[in-house]
């Protein structure tokens, strides 16, 4: 059995690991004036987790926050000022698709979806961006047609 003492260990030991991966992404980002610090990537991925639980979801790795980092730092909507804040959102929004579209389409897809909408229905606003993707998941369930020529599209 795992004592508080003992877990706290590994959960600090994973957090360590995460950071570290997630570092590594501010290669890229610096291409484009971004940068996270430790400290923030440590709170991206406690927001993470909390999203996470959340929604009964168990991830094992940190690819996908380290994805929309790559992804989204190229957009003309995210500076120095909402960087991190539009992260949160974001992995709050990732999430969320993931069931409401019953994990049906992949992680980078998706992900290419939402950046998508974010920089060219949506001009950078996230709330907007809520409202579209609630509309996209809902196209997907419901209308086979949709559904099948996204997912067929998805896999070349």
């Amino acid at each position: 059995m795992f004592s508080p003492k003992m877990l706290y260990a590994l959960n600090s030991s994973m957090l360590d690991k995460y950071t570290d991966e997630i570092v590594e992404v501010n290669q890229k980002t610096k291409e484009f004036g971004l940068e996270l610090t430790r400290d923030e990537i440590k709170n991206i991925i406690v927001a993470r987790n909390q999203v996470l639980h959340s929604y009964g979801r168990v991830e094992l790795s940190v690819d996908v926050t380290k994805e929309l980092a790559a992804v989204f730092c190229a957009s003309p909507h995210v500076d120095n000022k909402n960087y991190v804040s539009t992260l949160y959102e974001l992995q709050e929004i990732f999430y969320y698709l993931k069931n409401e579209t019953e994990d049906k389409i992949g992680d980078s897809p998706l992900i290419a979806v939402m950046k998508n909408y974010f920089d060219d229905v949506c001009n950078g606003s996230l709330e907007l961006l809520k409202s579209k993707l609630e509309e996209f998941a809902e196209r997907f369930r419901n209308e086979s047609s949709f559904r099948k020529s996204f997912l067929e599209r998805d896999e070349r």
